[in-house]
C-alpha cells in the first residue's frame, strides 16, 4: 500500500465558533483558535480541519457563504487567518479547510446577479425553472424549489432556501470554484474537506423521489450525478494536482460499491472519503428525526464491509462524530455511569481501524450530548425548522423534545469546555449557545492535569499509531462474529500483529477468542487487562510478538 502522509495523519475538527472566543463578543474567532494551538500540539494530532470561516450572513452557520475570499467579520481578519496558519505550520501540524461549493449563500455576488434578470450573464451560474419540475425536499425541510418574484420562477436548494444550489453544467461556474481553491492553496493550506461533494452533478432529468425513503433520495437522486467524477478529475487537474494538499470528500448517499471510484488510486479524484453509513444507522426511514435502535452487529459491519470495500488502492476517513451528529460518547457509549471508559474504548476504536481518523473537538475530553430543557436553546436551522414543523403538526412537545437531546446538531455545536469558570472559559461574554451544564467536572483544564484523563489516553493511542504503522496500514480482520457485546479484531502486516477486544457493555463478560500464547497486553482503557475477561466498556490491545 503506498505511503503517505495523509494516511498516517490524524484530523482534529474545529468547529470555530464554539471553539474558543479571543475577544469577549461570545462567539469563537481565529484568535481564539490561535491561544489553543499548543493544547492541539500536546494532544498529538497533525491536520486541522476548520468549519467554514469565509463571510456568510450565517443561517447555516457558514455553510452559506457570501464571499469565498473573506473572513467572516465575527470571526477576525485576513491577518488573523495568515497568523493561524504560520503557528499551525510552525508547531509542526498542517490546516484543510472547508470547500463548500455545493451552493453559496442566497447574498453571495453571484446570486444577487442571477436572481436579477433572466438575461442575466449570472443567470446560468444556479438552476431555475418556470415551475418546479419534481418533488424534491431539502435537507432542513420543505421544498427544495424556491419561489423567486424577481423574475417570477423557482431556484433549487438542497438544503435552505438562503443556499441556492450552483450549476456545476456552467464551465464558467466550475472556473471560479477552482479559482477560489487556488487562492486558498497559494496561501498555504494543505487541502480541503469537501462539503457535500456528491452532489454538484445533478440529475438534469429532475426525476421525483421517494419521499418514504430518504436514503434511496440520496443514493440515486442527489449523489453521485452522471458528470460527477468528470468534474471532480477536472478539479484535480487544475488545482489539486498542483500542490502536496489532501482532499477528503463528506460523502452522503455514496455507497461502498461505488467508492473508490471516488477515490480509488490512479482516478486522480479524492484522496479520501467520510462514508455515512454508520452515522444513519439509527435514522428511520423519513430521516434523523424518524429515530430507531441500532444493534452493534449491524455497527461493525460497516467498519468490516467498507474496508474490504476499499482494498489496498481506497482509503477513508474515520469518524464517530462531528459538527453534523451528536456526541460520539452518547451514542455509541454510555455518558452516564461508564462515561470514561466508554469514550476510551471508542477512541481505541477510532484510532486503531484502517483509515485516517478525525477527531472532533471535545470528543478528546469525553464531552456529551446536551439536553437543552426549552425549545428557545436550540440554534441550528436544521433543529429550529424541525421544532416549527413539529409544532404545526401539533407533536408531542415531549417526545420532540426527547429526540432533539438526541439527534440535534447542536449538540456538537455547545461551547468548548476549557475550565470550570463562568461559561466554561470559552468566553468573557454570552455565548452565541448555552454551555452544557456539565463543564464543572468535563473540561480540559481538569482532563490535562489527570494523567488518567480521556485526553492523556488519546495522547497515548495517538502516539502509538505514530509508531506503530501497523495500526495504519496492516490488514484488517474481524474476530468476534455476530456478538451484540463484543468487537474484536484482528490488525498484523510484516512488522507486527495487534489484537483489539472492545466491550460494548455495561457487563463484565468472558471474551470467546482466544488470546493466542506469548501476546503481550500493550494498551488498554483499564490497568492490567486479564486475557479472556472484559469489564464494563473495556478496550484491550494485545500484540504478538
Amino acid at each position: 500500500m503506498t505511503r503517505t502522509w495523509w494516511k498516517e495523519a490524524v484530523i482534529y475538527q474545529i468547529y470555530p465558533r464554539s471553539f474558543n472566543d479571543g475577544n469577549g463578543d461570545g462567539v469563537g474567532d481565529l484568535r481564539g483558535i490561535i491561544e489553543k494551538l499548543d493544547y492541539l500540539q500536546h494532544l498529538g494530532v497533525d491536520v486541522l480541519w476548520l468549519s467554514p470561516v469565509y463571510a456568510s450572513p450565517n443561517d447555516d452557520n457558514g455553510y452559506d457563504i457570501s464571499d469565498y475570499r473573506a473572513i467572516m467579520s465575527e470571526f477576525g481578519s485576513m491577518a488573523d487567518f495568515e497568523e493561524m496558519l504560520d503557528g499551525i505550520h510552525r508547531r509542526g501540524m498542517k490546516l484543510v479547510m472547508d470547500l463548500v461549493v455545493n451552493h453559496s449563500s442566497d447574498e453571495h455576488e453571484w446570486f444577487q446577479q442571477s436572481r436579477s434578470s433572466k438575461d442575466n450573464p449570472y443567470r446560468d451560474y444556479y438552476f431555475w425553472e418556470p415551475e418546479p419540475p419534481n418533488n424534491w425536499i431539502a435537507f432542513f425541510g420543505g421544498k427544495a424549489w424556491e419561489y423567486d418574484d424577481t423574475t417570477g420562477e423557482y431556484y433549487l436548494h438542497l438544503f435552505s432556501k438562503k443556499q441556492p444550489d450552483l450549476n456545476w453544467e456552467n464551465p464558467k461556474v466550475r472556473e471560479e470554484v477552482y479559482e477560489l481553491m487556488r487562492f486558498w492553496l497559494d496561501k498555504g493550506i494543505d487541502g480541503f474537506r469537501m462539503d457535500v461533494i456528491p452532489f454538484i452533478s445533478k440529475r438534469l432529468d429532475w426525476p421525483d423521489i421517494n419521499l418514504n425513503d430518504f436514503g434511496s433520495a440520496m443514493r440515486d437522486v442527489y449523489a453521485n450525478g452522471p458528470r460527477l467524477h468528470e468534474f471532480l478529475q477536472e478539479m484535480v487537474r487544475e488545482t489539486l494536482s498542483n500542490y502536496d494538499a489532501m482532499s477528503v470528500g463528506e460523502a452522503p448517499g455514496v455507497p461502498r460499491d461505488l467508492a473508490k471510484l471516488y477515490v480509488g488510486e490512479g482516478r486522480g479524484e479524492l484522496n479520501m472519503l467520510f462514508h455515512f453509513d454508520h452515522m444513519t444507522l439509527d435514522w428511520g426511514p423519513k430521516g434523523k428525526f424518524d429515530p430507531k435502535a441500532w444493534s452493534l452487529p449491524e455497527f461493525k459491519q460497516i467498519f468490516t464491509d467498507w474496508h474490504e470495500a476499499m482494498g489496498d488502492d481506497g482509503w477513508i476517513s474515520i469518524f464517530l462524530d462531528n459538527h453534523d451528529f451528536p456526541r460520539m460518547v452518547s451514542r455509541w457509549g454510555d455518558d452516564s455511569d461508564y462515561r470514561m471508559e466508554s469514550a476510551k474504548l471508542l477512541a481505541t476504536l477510532l484510532l486503531t481501524l484502517r483509515g485516517t481518523p478525525s477527531v472532533y473537538q471535545g470528543s478528546e475530553l469525553g464531552m456529551t450530548n446536551v439536553a437543552y430543557e426549552d425549545f428557545a436553546d436550540y440554534r441550528d436551522i436544521e433543529s429550529v425548522n424541525a421544532i416549527r414543523e413539529a409544532q404545526e403538526r401539533g407533536a408531542d412537545s415531549a417526545q420532540l423534545l426527547q429526540i432533539l437531546h438526541r439527534v440535534s446538531r447542536d449538540n456538537v455545536r455547545t461551547p468548548m469546555q476549557w475550565n470550570s469558570r463562568s461559561h466554561a472559559g470559552f468566553t468573557e461574554g454570552e455565548p452565541w449557545i448555552r454551555v452544557n451544564p456539565n463543564y464543572t467536572e468535563i473540561n480540559a483544564e481538569a482532563a490535562v492535569a489527570d494523567p488518567d484523563s480521556i485526553f492523556h489516553y488519546y495522547r497515548r493511542l495517538l502516539a502509538l499509531r505514530k509508531k506503530h504503522l501497523t495500526l495504519v496500514y496492516g490488514e484488517y480482520e474481524q474476530l468476534d462474529g455476530g456478538s451484540d457485546w463484543l468487537y474484536a479484531y484482528r490488525r498484523w502486516d510484516e512488522e507486527a500483529t495487534f489484537l483489539v477486544f472492545l466491550n460494548f457493555s455495561g457487563k463484565e463478560q468472558s471474551v470467546p477468542v482466544e488470546v493466542p500464547e506469548g501476546a503481550q497486553p500493550f494498551f488498554g482503557n483499564y490497568p492490567v487487562p486479564d486475557a479472556g475477561t472484559l469489564r464494563p466498556w473495556e478496550a484491550q490491545l494485545w500484540k504478538l510478538a
